[in-house]
């Protein structure tokens, strides 16, 4: 496996736990965070860092119709 997807691998189980640190949606998972909000992001700007990567990286897989690869990520993330 190259570093490439070892870091995509490990930015999709981080999708399914970080929480958003600010804003309208403060505390909510970026992964359940609305299409349109994480348009507003791109339209407006990124944060920088890694926050501005997984918001970018949940808005592609939002407009590409791609948010159920998180389930078994959010399903393995959740207390027993």
């Amino acid at each position: 496996m190259t570093d490439f997807e070892d870091r995509f691998r490990d930015d999709l189980a981080r999708l399914a736990t970080a929480i958003m640190p600010f804003g309208k949606f403060k505390g909510r998972a970026i992964a359940d965070l609305p299409g349109n909000y994480l348009a507003w992001f791109a339209r407006e700007g990124f944060p920088p860092g890694e926050l501005g990567r997984l918001l970018a990286l949940m808005l592609e897989l939002d407009h590409n119709g791609l948010r159920r690869l998180l389930d078994p990520l959010r399903e393995r993330s959740r207390p027993a």
